[in-house]
């Protein structure tokens, strides 16, 4: 996986400028912790019992991004990427079939998706898919996002460095 160009956000801006960089950032270190890798070192296992690995980390977010903005906000009928019908850890446990290229290019286009879908949306824009005891507006999902990022990001963080001693963000 290739380094991306990551920008650190701003220390001031409007709501939603701080929401979307906010998300770009994490979406951009979580790469940052794969870049330079080779296939072998994305799958490695290096926390057991855990199957955590950063090339699964990455098939994750894939899927969450397309359960939150496509899914709930939209209301839309997803065929995840990485779902499965009898595993629901596929995206971490089945990761033959699919290349770290890949895998990258199926998280770059899910997240390109999820960006004009958050921009032509207001942050006060409910989602579609919802019940009456259960419903959040975009902004949450923009906050919720960055909160599951950092986390993974921070697992990803652990991973990298037993791989090969890298840290940082």
């Amino acid at each position: 996986m290739q380094e991306p160009d990551r920008h650190e956000p701003p220390h001031a801006g409007s709501e939603r400028e701080l929401l979307e960089t906010f998300l770009d950032y994490y979406r951009g270190t979580l790469l940052v912790k794969c870049a330079g890798l080779n296939e072998e070192q994305l799958r490695r296992r290096t926390c057991e019992p855990s199957t955590l690995t950063l090339l699964g980390l990455v098939r994750h977010m894939t899927n969450v991004e397309q359960n939150w903005f496509q899914r709930i906000f939209l209301g839309l009928e997803v065929d995840f990427v990485y779902h499965g019908q009898r595993d629901r850890d596929r995206e971490f446990n089945d990761l033959d079939g699919t290349t770290s290229d890949q895998v990258e290019r199926d998280f770059l286009a899910v997240c390109e998706q999820s960006r004009a879908i958050g921009e032509a949306h207001d942050l006060d824009e409910f989602e579609r898919r919802s019940n009456d005891e259960w419903r959040v507006n975009l902004r949450w999902i923009y906050v919720h996002l960055i909160e599951e990022y950092a986390r993974h990001c921070g697992h990803a963080d652990l991973l990298r460095e037993r791989i090969d001693g890298a840290t940082g963000d």
